[in-house]
């Protein structure tokens, strides 16, 4: 890789760094712990977990033991579908907390607009988290324009964030326009396709002509869109190797080759899932 610098400056968006470290399927706590410590050594400074990911206690232990104080690093979890009642959401929200070894999140999501969500009651609860100092901003995730729009409403503001399976397959041209029209931040959940972008003929050629990897040119057309990615990444060389992509500079004709790609690809599709516009 020509990238060999170590240092880059993360871009942020209104605080949130736009490269964090995504924690899903990394359940093993003394690994996940591992994991956030190295990518925290290395510069990250947002971390990306979730209740149904089972790993909030490595998390926590991750940053306890990263040579980064607590307060330098923007920490996101989810409450997950079957705790978005609103007693539910204050109780499994403190449990969080408790296991990730914080007072408060940064970033607190409502992981789906599913089951237990009723946004009249689901989303007051989260803006009385926020009141008390449990968490610092409100997200929602796999929400479409017609979610936000009604989020809005009851909120009276739209959420910080929402997150949502963003890639080359999957450029979500509508929301990145709600998004940008709406004042609402954009973060890609699964930005590498789960391994899909490696089998992209078009990533490859810009990847080998900027001597890179196809995981960093994905990474770098996410940034040059405006958008936060938290790609899952366990071991150093991944974690390192998505960190590069900070010194990727994609030009406007690579960009609109990416843009061009003809292929439509969601990876994640869960039966209790919105209806996709």
């Amino acid at each position: 890789m020509s990238q060999q610098s170590q240092s880059f400056d993360v871009p942020a968006r209104d605080g949130m760094p736009m490269l964090g470290l995504g924690t899903w399927e990394n359940d093993d706590r003394s690994q996940c712990a591992d994991s956030v410590t190295t990518a925290l050594n290395m510069g990250y400074r947002h971390v990306d977990t979730a209740q149904i990911y089972r790993n909030e206690e490595g998390v926590g232990d991750g940053i306890a033991a990263a040579d980064v104080a607590r307060d330098d690093v923007f920490l996101a979890s989810k409450v997950w579908i079957d705790k978005l009642a609103p007693e539910d959401v204050a109780a499994s929200t403190r449990e969080s907390l408790e296991k990730l070894g914080t007072e408060y999140v940064d970033l607190m999501y409502v992981h789906w607009p599913a089951d237990q969500y009723d946004p009249a009651e689901t989303l007051p609860a989260f803006a009385e988290l926020q009141d008390d100092g449990l968490v610092e901003r409100i997200g929602v995730s796999n929400f479409e324009p017609h979610h936000l729009d009604t989020a809005r409403d009851v909120l009276g503001g739209q959420p910080f964030a929402n997150q949502v399976e963003m890639h080359p397959m999957l450029p979500q041209s509508e929301l990145r326009e709600y998004a940008a029209d709406n004042d609402v931040e954009l973060v890609a959940y699964s930005p590498l396709a789960r391994g899909g972008v490696f089998d992209v003929p078009e990533l490859s050629e810009i990847a080998e002509r900027h001597d890179a990897s196809e995981a960093q040119v994905s990474l770098a057309w996410l940034r040059e869109k405006g958008v936060t990615a938290i790609p899952k990444a366990t071991s150093e060389a991944h974690i390192r190797d998505n960190w590069r992509s900070l010194g990727v500079e994609l030009d406007a004709a690579d960009v609109a080759t990416i843009d061009d790609i003809d292929r439509r690809d969601r990876r994640v599709d869960p039966d209790f899932g919105p209806d996709w516009d």
